[in-house]
């Protein structure tokens, strides 16, 4: 029995195992703790592709697996605690649900469907091996999970009260939905040689990321999805011109 192709597989059960947990945590609005373990599953979901390559044992057993372990994490949390948190908009501001606000509320969920969507046409889509077509689901989760984090420790009172805004949820939930599964290439953050030329909006995107990070903290994740997102379009552009 060859052990080391299976190393791979166990990173990504982690992931699976750290997506279940965070969806119970997402149910009970415990949002610090669905977030964390969110962030530790796209960790796991990182290396398991990381070792795959490094041991030479990639396979379609592991890409299953591994697209089934995201739906979870970056598929089914993120839409949970995207119900929940508007949920709780509605009741802090003493309204009941009328049927339009169930709907927007269930709206939440487009996020689940569009993760599970992309991820399906990511395992036939052979374009995708160098960079994405669409926002990747892990890149999605952090910026969902981000808002009720941000929403806690934020002194600025605008983001505040736009985080903790039932249209812009909803806004944010179908334009997240949209990204996912658009036709435009966002390129990937490996590096297959460190030049500067060829990786500029690379790097553009890590100096910047670092600042927004020690600067605004929380607040910076949702900043750097959108950054990622101009600068893919960016380079797009720039490719087309330059051919």
């Amino acid at each position: 029995m060859n052990l080391k192709k299976h190393i791979p597989n166990l990173f990504t059960l982690g992931n699976l195992f750290c997506g279940t947990l965070a969806t119970m945590a997402a149910v009970e609005r415990n949002y610090k703790a669905a977030a964390l373990l969110v962030v530790i599953g796209i960790i796991f979901d990182f290396f398991d592709g990381f070792l795959a390559r490094i041991l030479k044992v990639q396979g379609e057993l592991g890409k299953q697996l591994d697209s089934l372990a995201d739906m979870v994490t970056s598929g089914v949390v993120p839409g949970i605690l995207m119900f929940r948190f508007y949920e709780e908009t509605i009741q802090h501001g003493d309204t009941d649900l009328s049927a339009m606000g169930i709907l927007m509320a269930f709206s939440c969920f487009l996020l689940t469907l569009a993760a599970g969507y992309r991820l399906a046409k990511f395992n036939i889509d052979t374009r995708q091996s160098e960079s994405f077509i669409g926002l990747p689901t892990p890149a999605m989760s952090l910026f969902v999970i981000s808002l009720p984090i941000i929403y806690e420790y934020t002194t600025i009172e605008f983001v505040k009260n736009l985080v903790f805004n039932n249209y812009f949820l909803i806004s944010v939930s179908i334009i997240l939905s949209v990204l996912m599964n658009v036709n435009i290439r966002l390129f990937s953050l490996k590096f297959k040689k460190f030049g500067f030329r060829e990786n500029i909006m690379k790097y553009i995107l890590l100096f910047t990321s670092l600042i927004l990070i020690i600067t605004l903290q929380y607040l910076a994740v949702p900043l750097i999805i959108v950054l990622y997102v101009l600068l893919s379009i960016l380079q797009n552009t720039s490719n087309k011109s330059s051919s």
